[in-house]
């Protein structure tokens, strides 16, 4: 890593190499190291900073596998880009799936460096990635030594033939020896990213360094942007290898590349059998398979793509899924922002307020009423574009950029048509059908340049028309209206029995699909300007039956702590603002620890919690928000009470559960050791 100015990114009084003496907890790591850093001027109010790297924890775990820990956040208490290290012997618990971590390394940032703070983090998470680099780390006493060779001053590393300098003219030699190299392309991206996204680039280089005839170039699409590939390294490849944990863009230039499609981790997990099936894949394509590119005036290459050669392993479910999930994922931040505004607009001037004339022809800055209405008006625009959102990026999931025009003239229609939420989905697996349909004929060389930019959304776009509003749009309209006016008759006990269902799924994956599923089902019936009041009952179930997991999870470390293990009663603390804010996924750490217990007790009491809101009648307009939206929930008091009553039952079950295991443990241990005063193991401790 490269100094910045005058002042070395970490120094020797940013080291710690016996982290043991005054942390044992992720906190009290941070604390320790972010102490140095205040000792050094680099951060100006240490409180301040540690909440920000608190909360930066908070929203995703740092732990890296290899044990590993890289807490980080950028913040307005750091004066320049920094970083601490810290070596512990025993471990410190960072989220990582495969235990502790005895390497940690926090990074700040000034608050607005992104680019500063994302180039610290993809150049450590190559770093990591060298097992060199962190067996030096794990063996140097001196912490100036440990500093320079953080900083990448260690005379070993300039002759590692693995850095970027030496790598690619050394692997050109070494395979040009051996007659023509077999070249790859990659794309490597992950959800944040910032980390996973480089090791597995990392990881790529260097098992194709260790092949034999192997060149590759790696495109890194990460949360700070992305240099593309020249598009001549991508005519001249052989095979391309994707490994994402979300969609590739402009996925087209590598279109006619025989492909290996798989997650980010298996780059980093199994680099070499990746690199050995692109070579098979090359080797069983058609002869004279080349990348089709094209270019639509403004040096973007626009060509169509051919999925045909790099079909994904996975099976149809679990693609429709994930297209499915990449439509209501686009459309949510519209529901939310569309939802939480016709809310308040309800809040400041009642319900009559959707009655309020447009604000671009009356608008009074004095009055309370004209704000209503500007806020209900502007929640309304926010609202006409979730359906063809939903449709085109459903579209976009299965055929990439081409999909998404016809993907949102199919949900506009859908609009016109009162087609609805179904029409939506409908029109979206429709546009990606006909679009990728479309990109599976040969067409003559002069004609592929225009493709992506006239025909493909032209003959899609008049093909989906043609088929939502003179064949499929009526009937998925009916079964609309009729779905409509089922919720609407829904009364008594199959009212309740809706919100058990609705409970369940809220609380069978904290987040998941089915989760999702259920959440987009609620969402999609308050998307119009007068919801009927089934569809705000379901919406309230929906959001108090997703909010019991964290606040169950939370009580439970409350009450029975001896129960879990530290990390988890750390997390039982941020469960309480994710349970009050309507974050189900605030629950995970605890699943993921002990599914078995957690899940069937987090369930039953959304089940409990999604009967009670239905038979209580409980409303609600707004899609999000938790507790903050109590206002504007019907029989608020009534609601309260059913969160409370589901989630003291999944923390009584929990508890109850955990309880019997801890029992078994301690009584195994003591029948395997002659004594029975064993200590019992915390229920959710991994061994």
């Amino acid at each position: 890593m490269e100094p910045r100015d005058e002042h070395p990114l970490i120094t020797a009084d940013l080291v710690d190499l016996d982290l043991d003496r005054t942390a044992t907890t992720k906190d009290e790591a941070a604390r320790s190291l972010a102490g140095r850093m205040a000792a050094a001027g680099r951060v100006t109010d240490l409180d301040g900073f540690l909440a920000d790297v608190a909360a930066r924890e908070e929203q995703m775990p740092t732990g890296l596998e290899g044990g590993i820990g890289i807490p980080h956040c950028r913040s307005a208490h750091v004066t320049e880009p920094t970083l601490a290290f810290g070596r512990s012997t025993t471990g410190i618990d960072f989220g990582a799936a495969d235990g502790p971590a005895t390497l940690v390394f926090l990074i700040a940032a000034p608050a607005g460096a992104d680019q500063d703070h994302l180039g610290i983090l993809s150049t450590l998470a190559r770093d990591l990635m060298r097992a060199e680099f962190t067996d030096a780390l794990r063996a140097e006493t001196s912490p100036e030594r440990a500093a320079a060779l953080i900083r990448g001053e260690d005379p070993a590393q300039a002759a590692d033939p693995a850095a970027p300098a030496a790598d690619e003219g050394d692997a050109d030699a070494d395979a040009a020896g051996d007659g023509a190299p077999f070249r790859i392309v990659a794309v490597t991206s992950c959800p944040t990213g910032i980390a996973h996204t480089y090791m597995a680039a990392e990881s790529l280089d260097r098992a194709a360094a260790e092949a034999d005839g192997v060149l590759i170039s790696v495109e890194t699409q990460g949360s700070a942007g992305f240099e593309r590939l020249d598009p001549a390294v991508i005519a001249a490849a052989d095979a391309v290898v994707f490994a994402h944990d979300v969609e590739v863009r402009e996925r087209h230039r590598f279109a006619g590349l025989p492909t290996v499609d798989v997650g980010v981790k298996a780059a980093i997990n199994r680099p070499a059998e990746l690199i050995a099936e692109a070579r098979r894949r090359a080797a069983d394509a058609p002869a004279g398979t080349q990348p089709r590119t094209g270019t639509d005036g403004d040096g973007d290459d626009t060509a169509p793509m051919d999925r045909a050669a790099g079909d994904s392993a996975d099976g149809f479910g679990t693609r429709l899924r994930t297209w499915l999930m990449t439509g209501v994922s686009y459309m949510v931040p519209f529901v939310a922002a569309g939802g939480l505004m016709i809310a308040l607009g309800f809040a400041l001037g009642g319900y009559e307020i959707s009655d309020a004339p447009s604000v671009a022809d009356h608008f009074v800055w004095t009055e309370a009423n004209s704000w209503a209405a500007l806020l209900f008006q502007l929640g309304g625009a926010a609202f006409g574009f979730l359906i063809p959102v939903l449709a085109g990026y459903i579209a976009y999931g299965m055929a990439d950029r081409p999909g998404l025009v016809p993907g949102f003239v199919g949900g506009a229609i859908a609009v016109t048509i009162d087609a609805g939420f179904l029409g939506g989905l409908a029109a979206g697996l429709l546009a990606g059908a006909v679009v990728m349909a479309i990109q599976r004929v040969d067409v003559p060389a002069a004609l592929r340049g225009i493709m992506p930019v006239v025909v493909i959304p032209l003959i899609s776009s008049a093909v989906v028309g043609f088929l939502m509003y003179i064949v499929i749009g009526k009937p998925i309209a009916s079964a609309q209206s009729g779905l409509t006016d089922w919720l609407e008759g829904l009364s008594g006990s199959n009212a309740v029995l809706l919100g058990i269902l609705l409970g369940l799924m809220m609380c069978f994956d904290l987040g998941g699909p089915v989760n999702k599923v259920a959440y987009a089902f609620a969402t999609g019936g308050i998307a119009v300007t007068a919801p009927s009041d089934t569809s705000l009952q379901i919406m309230a179930t929906v959001m108090a039956a997703g909010m019991v997991p964290p606040l169950a999870m939370a009580l439970a470390t409350t009450v029975r702590g001896k129960l879990f293990t530290r990390t988890e009663k750390e997390n039982g603390k941020a469960a309480w603002v994710l349970g009050a804010s309507f974050i189900t996924e605030g629950a995970i750490p605890f699943a993921a620890a002990d599914p078995l217990r957690v899940i069937p007790s987090a369930m039953a009491g959304g089940a409990v919690t999604g009967a009670l809101t239905m038979a209580f009648g409980n409303t609600l307009r707004a899609p999000h928000g938790g507790f903050f939206v109590v206002p504007l929930i019907g029989s608020p008091l009534l609601y309260l009470i059913a969160i409370a009553a589901g989630t003291l039952v999944s923390t009584a079950l929990v508890v109850l559960l955990k309880t019997g295991r801890a029992r078994k443990t301690a009584v195994a241990a003591g029948s395997g050791s002659g004594s029975a005063t064993a200590a019992p193991e915390p229920a959710g401790a991994v061994r």
